[in-house]
């Protein structure tokens, strides 16, 4: 090979490295930034699905009547003396931070304890947090079934999270039930705007307890 030859061979890979290399760069400046959610992102896990439940007034309920909004699911017990309360001030709390995109999401409280919570109860009891909640209960079976899919089981001690869903019905987020109103509102806001898909390993995650 000539040292003609060896020159544009060198000058042609170079143009290939730099081509390569703007494409990079293209791809980075078009890439959004990342998420940063404060709760755990459970993206993709094969459980927390649906659930077929009653409300307040006995109509049929799953999570296919909510989609177009963000749900904030959480399960407990109108008997609870502090978890449960507090967390739902917390959640309304959060809901009105959000302004005007509050119509956009979804409280609902799950009772685990539906022979004590009845319709009416349940009713006044979110209703006290957030005139918009919205209350579910089913039979024992109903109630075992759903407990079953969102992995929570009964224990002495209160540690269910808040469960997130985006817009889609997808479940997205779990937040500790000691979250603050804001940490919540800011998921919630991503959750609103479209924050995307991430792609990540599916979380091995616990059985919450519901004390």
């Amino acid at each position: 090979m000539s040292r003609r030859d060896v020159i544009s061979w060198l000058l042609a890979l170079a143009a290939v490295g730099a081509i390569v290399a703007g494409a990079f760069v293209t791809l980075a400046a078009l890439r959004p930034d990342p998420v940063e959610f404060d709760a755990t992102d459970v993206t993709g896990v094969g459980w927390g699905r649906d659930f077929q439940l009653l409300d307040e007034e006995g109509k049929a309920r799953s999570l296919a009547d909510l989609r177009g909004k963000v749900v904030a699911l959480y399960f407990g017990y109108t008997r609870c003396p502090d978890v449960c309360p507090l967390t739902l001030a917390r959640l309304g709390q959060a809901v009105r931070l959000l302004g005007a995109e509050s119509a956009q999401v979804q409280g609902v409280f799950v009772s685990v304890d539906p022979k004590r919570d009845s319709a009416n109860v349940l009713k006044n009891y979110v209703h006290s947090f957030h005139e918009d909640f919205l209350a579910l209960r089913g039979d024992p079976a109903a109630t075992r079934r759903t407990t079953s899919e969102f992995k929570v089981e009964a224990g002495e001690h209160h540690s269910i999270p808040v469960f997130l869903f985006d817009p889609r019905g997808q479940l997205r987020l779990i937040a500790h039930p000691e979250a603050s109103a804001e940490s919540l509102a800011h998921d919630m806001r991503l959750l609103l705007r479209g924050a995307p898909v991430a792609q990540r390993i599916t979380p091995v995650v616990p059985l919450f307890s519901a004390g």
